[in-house]
């Protein structure tokens, strides 16, 4: 779709706030969708290490030519000291625009504090900063991750069993709004399901040996919540070991509830090595990071209410907005389990469906 659509497809309450500022005039790694010069925008990539990430990475020049920008990208490895030092360069190189996904919620402010002295606007996907000033949050419901998690090992287990959460990290308001959540929802709807909740940092690795250390104490768990495919090759490595990776029908089944929606889960659903996962949208986190950042490059303004795009913004605190995406739970049948409605693993509007 050309930029006048996109714009048209864009949130219902948006105003103009004043004329379209100048556009860069720096070199671009891709370029912009005709019309002249388009404002030079970077894009910090925070991680390079697991599939929804890499598909992210995938998405970005292909909606940075369909709204209008060109590119400066970075890579922060999932350091938020490379991700200070990114923020230094893209400065240098004249950006008028930064997109993060800043891993470290905390550690960014003091970056923050200097784009917005340089009057550099800032969409943050993914995380919200826990201070700073941050043009939008584009980032899905990560609080309705845990409780649709919950919700569905709860219901799977009847509410009663062991479960165990792999937390990614409470140093990211994800980890933090996810492990919340699905604790809060076990503890008023199932009581009498014991959760073991182990911090692995997003670590593949750390996540699989932590599980051989819970089974070895605890084997009769019998339900698994990976708050991102980081953990999932390690998880369904560890239940092969122990003989317990068998089909849904089996009695001896554990229950698995991923986040990400990655094209691995949805095939892992569909051959029963898993349960459920919650689509994160990839492809959008990348076509509404670059909207946001050019419509603030523009002058605009955006208020609290639902969009087009099947979201909402919130306002979380002064003066920063979050537009909450859609992300649904997909299960094998697209069946609706314990009041959450799902969507079916091959249903085309997935992402994961349509990307190689």
């Amino acid at each position: 779709m050309g930029l006048k659509k996109l714009l048209r497809g864009g949130v219902a309450v948006l105003l103009v706030a004043g004329p379209l500022s100048a556009c860069s005039s720096g070199d671009s790694s891709t370029g912009g969708g005709g019309g002249g010069e388009s404002p030079s925008v970077g894009v910090d990539y925070p991680r390079s290490d697991t599939d929804f990430w890499n598909s992210y990475i995938k998405y970005v020049p292909e909606f940075a030519d369909e709204v209008g920008v060109q590119l400066k990208t970075t890579n922060s490895q999932n350091d938020v000291a490379n991700l200070i030092a990114n923020v230094q360069t893209f400065i240098s190189q004249g950006v008028k625009g930064v997109v993060m996904a800043p891993q470290d919620t905390a550690a960014i402010a003091p970056s923050l504090e200097t784009l917005q002295a340089k009057n550099i606007p800032v969409v943050s996907i993914d995380t919200r900063p826990d201070t700073g000033k941050v043009f939008m949050v584009v980032r899905a419901d990560n609080r309705a991750y845990g409780t649709k998690a919950c919700q569905f090992l709860g219901t799977k287990l009847g509410g009663k069993g062991k479960v165990i959460m792999f937390e990614g990290d409470l140093a990211s308001i994800n980890g933090r709004d996810r492990t919340e959540a699905f604790n809060e929802c076990m503890k008023k709807n199932f009581p009498g399901i014991t959760v073991f909740g182990e911090a692995t940092e997003w670590k593949g690795d750390v996540a699989a040996a932590k599980f051989q250390t819970r089974l070895a104490s605890d084997p009769d768990i019998k339900g698994v919540y990976m708050q991102s495919s980081f953990a999932l090759s390690g998880t369904l490595q560890v239940l092969r070991q122990h003989n317990m990776l068998v089909p849904p029908t089996d009695p001896k089944h554990v229950f698995i509830v991923s986040n990400d929606g990655i094209p691995e889960e949805l095939k892992d659903i569909k051959e029963g090595l898993i349960d459920a996962t919650v689509s994160q949208p990839a492809d959008l986190y990348a076509k509404y990071g670059l909207y946001y950042v050019k419509a603030a490059i523009e002058g605009k303004t955006f208020s609290p209410g639902k969009t087009d795009h099947d979201s909402t913004i919130i306002q979380v605190r002064d003066g920063v907005l979050e537009d909450q995406l859609s992300a649904p739970l997909v299960t094998l049948d697209g069946a609706t389990v314990g009041g959450v409605p799902s969507v079916k693993y091959d249903d085309k509007s997935l992402w994961g469906n349509n990307i190689s």
